[in-house]
């Protein structure tokens, strides 16, 4: 017979572990640690996001290289860019001259599609007869251009589509280095400035939305010899002010080190945050993407000698700026055959004599 087995050593362990086991062990020594966190995220990533180049959808028509909807909710992302534009436009469409063909409203609708999307589009509207009746603005933002160049088409979303008359359509562009089939708005260089402006301005509003705009910090670190007096000053803390007023915080911890009792502000906290610098960083990054002169857009200076004559800048800025686009939309007249698009010369002076026929 075979000897039998030994018997399994039992060992009894505890289910809890007591204050003097705790005591026993000893802590591992602190040692230092570096990690990092996020993965790299490329500068130029919503640049590459809006240009994505000219492509062909259904081998029908060609989709623009930039995002037309965000150019549009772009528009009036922030205060500066938005006004950069409608400043343009409303000199242009003031020293416009109306026409029985194109109207002053037509023209400030078709002047906001170039200057929004770097593209515009007039369509030819013609009698039973071929006679030319009118002028009217297409908009740039549901317009696509075909794969043949010559045919266009109107998709205001993704089961609608209708095909222009050939020949009908007047396209107006901002010539792009890139491609020849869509033009580009020229303020794609300022687009990175125009969100960081508006996200410091949604950050802001968020930080006093959530109550993070908290009065101070009251920490009290002396042990007190009564818990009564600690709740005490809780309470005389939580109703010496009203609802909705700022938010304050109490913290104990007894048996501290000194400064037993100290307040401290959060607000000196939020002064460090550079909202302020980055809002006027970004302002004048849209303003160079524009090149619009700081005093056309009610942006009041920090030095004592300001920005300059106003009138001075007016006038380069319209002869620099402006005269070039009216150049540019006069090429109108050479497709309908007649002058259509006219201008009075720039003045700030009130016009003394009523506008031509």
């Amino acid at each position: 017979m075979s000897e039998p087995a030994a018997a399994k050593p039992r060992v009894r362990v505890p289910a809890y572990r007591t204050e003097a086991d705790a005591g026993q062990q000893t802590p591992a020594p602190a040692k230092a640690e570096a990690f990092s966190f996020g993965d790299p995220v490329p500068v130029i990533d919503g640049y590459d996001f809006f240009y994505t180049g000219c492509w062909m959808l259904g081998s029908e028509w060609y989709e623009p290289p930039v995002d037309f909807p965000a150019l549009a909710q772009t528009y009036r992302a922030t205060a500066h860019h938005g006004s950069a534009l409608q400043v343009k436009r409303n000199i242009l469409v003031g020293s416009f001259i109306p026409h029985p063909l194109l109207s002053r409203q037509a023209f400030s609708a078709l002047v906001t599609d170039y200057l929004v999307f770097g593209n515009c589009y007039l369509e030819r509207i013609f009698g039973r007869l071929g006679k030319l009746l009118a002028l009217r603005p297409a908009r740039a933002k549901y317009v696509r251009r075909g794969a043949d160049l010559e045919r266009y088409f109107w998709v205001p979303n993704w089961s609608e589509r209708s095909e222009f008359a050939p020949g009908s359509l007047i396209h107006l562009l901002e010539p792009d280095i890139n491609q020849e089939v869509y033009g580009v708005p020229d303020y794609l260089g300022a687009l990175q400035s125009i969100y960081l402006n508006e996200n410091a301005t949604l950050f802001r509003r968020k930080y006093y939305l959530n109550g993070s705009h908290a009065g101070f910090v009251m920490y009290v670190s002396d042990e007190a010899q009564n818990q009564e007096d600690i709740d005490a000053m809780r309470s005389a803390l939580k109703e010496s002010k009203g609802v909705g007023n700022f938010r304050n915080l109490f913290l104990y911890s007894p048996k501290g080190k000194k400064d037993g009792i100290q307040i401290i502000p959060i607000s000196e906290v939020a002064a460090k945050d550079e909202f302020a610098s980055i809002k006027n960083i970004t302002r004048d990054d849209q303003l160079a993407g524009h090149r619009i002169p700081p005093q056309l857009m009610g942006v009041i200076p920090n030095n004592t000698g300001g920005f300059g004559d106003v009138e001075k800048a007016a006038r380069v800025f319209v002869t620099n700026e402006l005269e070039p686009l009216q150049a540019i939309l006069s090429e109108i007249n050479d497709h309908v055959g007649q002058e259509v698009v006219r201008f009075r010369p720039y003045t700030l002076e009130a016009a003394s004599e009523p506008a031509p026929a």
